[in-house]
């Protein structure tokens, strides 16, 4: 008797068309990456639904196009910068030299 409800819950009745409703028309859209893979994401086909011209690969994470020829170019991650390496981009080592002395004659009050 356990066996005949395997796999069912209670309540649980026939699910078709007229339980869930009408299915709406889809349309599959292909999305290539720069790695050549291939997404074919489904969007309904309404008035107001907008196609994106990008779609992100589930693959690999890059960014998809859809112009297999042509996709669009990864995004480049900058690698973490720390504090002392953004100080360098704004000042020149004889720059940072002249203010450390600046700082260095304060602090021993020979201003």
């Amino acid at each position: 008797m356990a066996n005949a409800i395997r796999g069912s819950r209670v309540g649980a009745g026939p699910m078709g068309e007229a339980e869930r409703g009408d299915s709406i028309a889809r349309a599959y859209v292909s999305y290539f990456c720069a790695n050549k893979h291939e997404v074919r994401p489904s969007f309904a086909v309404e008035e107001t639904v907008v196609i994106p011209a990008e779609w992100e690969c589930p693959k690999c994470g890059f960014p998809a196009g859809r112009d297999r020829n042509n996709p669009p170019n990864p995004i480049k991650n900058e690698p973490y910068k720390t504090h002392l390496a953004y100080v360098k981009e704004r000042r020149t080592d004889a720059e940072g030299e002249r203010l450390l002395n600046e700082a260095l004659r304060r602090l021993h009050g020979d201003d």
